[in-house]
């Protein structure tokens, strides 16, 4: 009895492991087809065919195309989302406004380059979208947005970033362009290490204010 139930269990396993890995063939087959030709263009059966599968049997792990595109919407967003939290609680409690900004920097640029079937799907096609099709991911939006605004009104808070700095466009400039790398970055011509240290040093040294040198010590004459 013993024996039949491992073996239940392990086919119970298989066929689980088997399940997700299609689901993940089809979420990846449909991001890329959202961000070459569109949401509205793209069919469920072109999905299917590019997953490999049965068009029907999208239906086994999807009630429809609506549902496929707000796991992507919303995968776009938690996979970056989650990479800079990580990169912010490695950071040591007293670590400045400029490296908290430099390390979310890294953690957005890793995020999006290391997911970009779903982040560039999802940078391509948000805008296009009517509004109940944006309406459910805009909540992770905004806390992912309040994560920035706060690290850099801490940043303000300590004087560390240039006097009349407006954060809320900064913000909105900062990831906008940081989220277009996904159009352009070519291992080829450069690693990713390249690309975020160049990244971060450009924004950084346009935002925060240049640290002042230490002031020379005087010397100390010895009495004679």
């Amino acid at each position: 009895m013993a024996t039949v139930k491992k073996r239940k269990s392990a086919a119970i396993r298989v066929r689980d492991s088997a399940a997700e890995l299609t689901r993940e063939q089809v979420l990846k087959a449909a991001a890329g087809l959202f961000k070459r030709q569109g949401y509205a263009a793209t069919t469920l059966r072109q999905i299917a065919d590019d997953a490999g599968i049965q068009a029907g049997s999208v239906y086994y792990h999807f009630e429809s195309k609506d549902r496929i595109l707000v796991e992507i919407l919303d995968l776009g967003i938690d996979l970056v989302h989650q990479t800079v939290l990580d990169r912010l609680k490695a950071l040591p409690e007293d670590a400045s406004g400029r490296e908290r900004f430099a390390a979310a920097l890294e953690g957005h640029l890793t995020g999006l380059l290391q997911h970009g079937e779903y982040t560039s799907a999802s940078i391509r096609i948000y805008g296009q979208l009517p509004a109940d099709l944006r309406r459910p991911n805009q909540a992770r939006r905004r806390r992912y947005s309040a994560l920035w605004d706060r690290l850099l009104a801490e940043a303000q808070a300590r004087g560390e970033i240039r006097t009349g700095a407006n954060l809320h466009l900064t913000r909105l400039i900062v990831l906008g362009t940081i989220n277009w790398t996904v159009e352009w970055f070519d291992p080829g011509q450069g690693t990713l290490n390249d690309v975020v240290r160049q990244m971060v040093s450009i924004l950084s040294d346009g935002l925060f204010a240049p640290v002042a040198p230490p002031a020379p010590q005087a010397r100390v004459r010895s009495a004679r």
